[in-house]
């Protein structure tokens, strides 16, 4: 049966390179970092060597990253810290984001009874600057938390504008870039953003690390105690072989940034006319057929396919070996309608079945072509 695997936004292949490299530290390097003998030491600067590489592309200093368990671990330890340690009162944020800001800011809610507030979107899942402005000036002290690209939808988001903003209004920002980092430069000395989040196995890296970003002279206080690990802001032994990999990987993606990313937007384009050429009637959530103004590795499209049918959709592309996902990997598990589509589209669009197809260098155009088979065959049937 043919593979085709279109759910890279979920999580990508890990590149050959990327696994030789954690092999032989898994080898040569298995000294504790926390130890002074000479096995920890090797490791120990190996683990700051990695720090001031990734450190590098986003033009900080090695002590602002602090390397974590993925991207979830980075939101919840910057959000919680804000309001746990800078006094915080309200979170700003939007309810298309990732359920790692969303319930992260409920939980705080209950916990310490702060604001929550949500700016307003369009029907396209397009952020209303002049409505976070609004916000931004209730004179709380308050964190933005807004993602870069929206994992479901590949809406980008104004960076630059958004950090200027909360600068403006004494506001902390915090935005999550997990689907960014790898596929986007970020200049953390040209925007001020206090707070990132990033997961490697979204560029081609390791499951189970990526860092967060953590400005310098923040404030913020350990989440996670038992050692002195990661400046004090994360208890416990590091897992070198996995930051070696996260190094390696975000290494190999900064160096092919511009050719990966013309190819990768190629499929995406070529993928659209297909889907508009061969199913005229299906149509595209949010801003991911907007080639500027959304993310150049997915699109979601919602298919004109009658209800009673679309729950047979998913089960059909993966009989005929198709990967894709009605939404966030971090939900597939769950029967419920995607939180992200259910804020932006009309009741008659959430009934028919909507699929996110994310891609990587690692996919071609004739595995998009069997792709626009199947669904078109599905969709006439």
């Amino acid at each position: 049966m043919k593979q085709v695997y279109l759910d890279n936004a979920a999580t990508t292949s890990i590149r050959p390179e990327v696994i030789d490299r954690m092999t032989k530290v898994l080898q040569d390097n298995y000294g504790n970092a926390s130890s002074t003998h000479s096995f920890g030491r090797s490791s120990k600067a190996l683990l700051e060597q990695c720090r001031k590489n990734i450190a590098s592309y986003f033009k900080v200093s090695a002590s602002e990253i602090v390397f974590t368990s993925g991207g979830t671990e980075a939101d919840n330890l910057a959000l919680r810290s804000t309001v746990r340690d800078l006094g915080v009162t309200e979170i700003i944020t939007s309810k298309i984001e990732h359920h790692a800001v969303l319930h992260t800011a409920e939980q705080l809610q209950k916990e310490y009874n702060i604001r929550l507030k949500f700016v307003n979107v369009d029907e396209c899942g397009v952020i209303d600057y002049e409505h976070l402005e609004e916000l931004l000036q209730s004179g709380n002290k308050s964190v933005v938390s807004l993602m870069h690209i929206n994992n479901e939808i590949g809406n980008a988001l104004d960076l630059k504008r958004v950090a200027e903003l909360c600068k403006k209004y004494f506001a902390m920002f915090h935005t999550d870039t997990v689907q960014s980092v790898g596929h986007y430069k970020i200049d953390l000395q040209a925007i001020p953003i206090d707070f990132l989040a990033a997961s490697a196995h979204k560029f081609h890296g390791p499951k189970g690390v990526g860092f967060c970003f953590i400005r310098k002279e923040s404030g913020l206080k350990p989440m996670i105690f038992g050692g002195e690990q990661e400046r004090g802001y994360r208890a416990g032994t590091e897992s070198i072989h996995n930051i070696v990999g996260m190094d390696e990987a975000l290494k190999i993606a900064y160096a092919n940034l511009e050719d990966e990313k013309k190819y990768v937007s190629g499929l995406k384009s070529y993928f659209i006319q297909q889907l508009k050429k061969h199913i005229p009637k299906a149509s595209f959530n949010g801003g991911c057929a907007d080639e500027i103004n959304s993310t150049y590795t997915l699109v979601n499209v919602c298919l004109p396919i009658a209800p009673e049918k679309a729950a047979m959709l998913q089960f059909q592309l993966d009989l005929k070996g198709i990967a894709c996902s009605k939404g966030s990997a971090c939900q597939s598990g769950s029967n419920q309608q995607s939180h992200v589509l259910t804020e932006i589209l009309n009741e008659e669009n959430l009934k028919r079945p909507s699929v996110r197809f994310s891609f990587s260098i690692y996919n071609t155009k004739e595995e998009l072509d069997y792709v626009i088979s199947v669904l078109k065959a599905f969709v006439n049937s």
